[in-house]
């Protein structure tokens, strides 16, 4: 999962029920049911992807869904597709989510690929931007990110009557610029319809039942898939589990909680090491990336953007480092040259180039050049020409069109449609205090970036039920769940959790290292995961993989 801090969803006769039957439709289908058939009928014309790097053996596709299931008659939305194809004979393909939510999994497949290149030996390996996310009709919140991450600091530092009203004023303002950037999509986002998104595309690539692998938010999209279209549920497997019962601000709780035990880990990590900036004792290490963290937000340095370099930037770059093992050595060198030289520029690399930019600063490519001054007046005020007209007609927008902000907005949107819960102002303002403290004791130097999930949904329209009530005891064939002990973002205990909730198809592989997911860093955990996709071979349930299995 990512923090919103990262700155940087009438068949009337018998005969007619037959047909769709036939066509490969949801077998749960009633006369009651508005007809589908339409899009359960299409099929995936593949071409190669069109882009800058992109790889020459990745083809991409869409398929058109519904903007409302409930009115399918209406609008309609393309979703991009990608795939890379069976290397022999295919028995299908395996559809892979990589979280968010709001993650975009066509240039997550482009770029890390060769981790699923094992999969082509039986599978086409295909994933999706969902609804709302990357260049399948992107939310924006225009300028409402950055009222937001301002209004949130500013009631994470005052907790009184006033400063939290505030903020809550600023958020619901902010909610409703989201409204206006995002267009006809963002009152259907959300993982209930992407997951019949996805029932539309298994049908659409051909395959009777969805093969599956979901990272982080992609577990919560997959189990809700499991809920939905039992009956349609092939090998699926869900690495570094969501919970599907915590309300936001409790995620938020357990979010700290998780990053700081993996910090700690870092630190135990890193006071072995003779070039650990912080020393060797481990305890004053804990207490000295606090005190960096606090003098920095009270008097940022200069990063290599010209922009201000501030505790909250130093937690962001931390944070990022935390998801992989393999980045705790470039973590501590780039440390090192903050405490010693006052240097960012290890740690701006690490998140990525740089916080979200304020409205005033340069808007930057994501390798963090400056754009066209004409691209950035675009992308300030929210207007991106074609882009908008194509979003008008659900068509797919091309890559530069993305908006900057689409991963935090889309996050809020998912995560808002997914949580049912909208305390009034009253109760938040009345609770502040008691969040706060309970947020700054999981984690003295996460906790107070994780307020902003307690104000995160307010102003918008409550969310759906489902999930927490209906995804539960699901009647499908075994399906693979990984939890990571030193997990940063989704604890392991959510793992246990689900599995419980899910029933006796849930098997649970125990990975004893560190980072977010194992299937990258981990030569057990993939080899795992290949076997069951590709030969149906489940560990015992409860079986673990070490340490010694890491990929370091």
């Amino acid at each position: 999962m990512l923090s919103m801090h990262q700155r940087c969803a009438v068949v009337g006769t018998a005969t007619a029920t037959l047909t769709l039957l036939a066509a490969g439709l949801p077998t749960t289908a009633t006369a009651e049911d508005p007809d589908l058939s339409r899009f359960y009928r299409q099929k995936v014309t593949w071409a190669a992807c069109e882009g800058e790097g992109m790889p020459k053996d990745l083809q991409c596709g869409k398929v058109t869904v519904p903007l409302d299931y409930e009115k399918p008659d209406g609008g309609t939305l393309d979703l991009a597709l990608a795939r890379y194809r069976a290397t022999g004979s295919s028995r299908g393909s395996v559809l892979l989510n990589f979280g968010g939510p709001g993650g975009a999994g066509i240039p997550q497949l482009a770029l890390g690929g060769k981790e699923f290149m094992g999969l082509t030996n039986g599978y086409d390996v295909v994933t999706f931007d969902p609804r709302g996310v990357g260049r399948s009709s992107p939310v924006s919140c225009g300028e409402g990110v950055d009222d937001i991450s301002q209004a949130t600091d500013d009631s994470a530092e005052g907790t009184d009557s006033a400063s939290v009203r505030s903020a809550l004023k600023a958020v619901k303002k902010a909610a409703e610029e989201c409204a206006q950037h995002s267009g006809a999509v963002l009152p259907h986002i959300g993982t209930v319809n992407a997951s019949r998104d996805m029932d539309i595309m298994r049908q659409a690539l051909g395959d009777k039942k969805l093969n599956y692998l979901g990272f982080s938010y992609g577990t919560r999209l997959g189990a809700v898939y499991a809920a939905q279209f039992p009956k349609k549920t092939g090998r699926m497997v869900l690495d570094g589990v969501d919970t599907l019962t915590e309300p936001i601000a409790e995620q938020g709780l357990a979010g700290a909680e998780g990053q700081q035990t993996a910090l700690d880990d870092f630190i135990t990590w890193c006071t072995q090491n003779m070039a650990c900036p912080f020393g060797q004792d481990a305890r004053s290490a804990r207490e000295q990336v606090v005190q960096l963290v606090d003098s920095l937000d009270d008097e940022p340095v200069p990063s290599d953007y010209g922009q201000e370099f501030s505790g909250q930037d130093l937690v962001g770059s931390i944070s990022q480092a935390l998801y992989s093992k393999e980045m705790w050595p470039s973590l501590e060198q780039a440390l090192g040259l903050l405490v010693q030289d006052g240097d960012t520029h290890g740690l701006t690399q690490l998140s990525g180039g740089a916080s979200l930019p304020d409205v005033s600063a340069p808007v930057r490519n994501r390798d963090g050049r400056p754009e066209p001054e004409k691209e950035q007046e675009q992308k300030k005020d929210g207007s991106r020409g074609n882009a908008r007209d194509q979003q008008k007609h659900g068509g797919l927008v091309d890559d530069e069109e993305v908006p900057l902000d689409n991963l935090p907005a889309a996050l809020m949107a998912i995560n808002c449609a997914d949580d049912p819960d909208r305390p009034s102002a009253d109760e938040i303002t009345r609770d502040m205090g008691k969040l706060r403290a309970a947020y700054e004791e999981a984690s003295p130097v996460f906790g107070q970036y994780r307020l902003t999930q307690v104000l995160m949904c307010y102003g918008r329209a409550r969310g759906t039920d489902y999930i927490r009530d209906d995804v539960r005891d699901v009647n499908t064939s075994k399906m693979l769940l990984v939890g990571t002990r030193g997990d940063p973002a989704t604890p392991y205990r959510w793992t246990e959790e689900t599995a419980k909730r899910l029933g006796s198809a849930a098997v649970v592989l125990d990975n004893k290292g560190e980072g977010h997911t194992g299937y990258a860093s981990s030569k057990c955990v993939h080899q795992k995961v290949d076997d069951y996709l590709l030969y149906g071979s489940l560990p015992d349930n409860g079986s673990s993989c070490g340490p010694e299995d890491t990929d370091d």
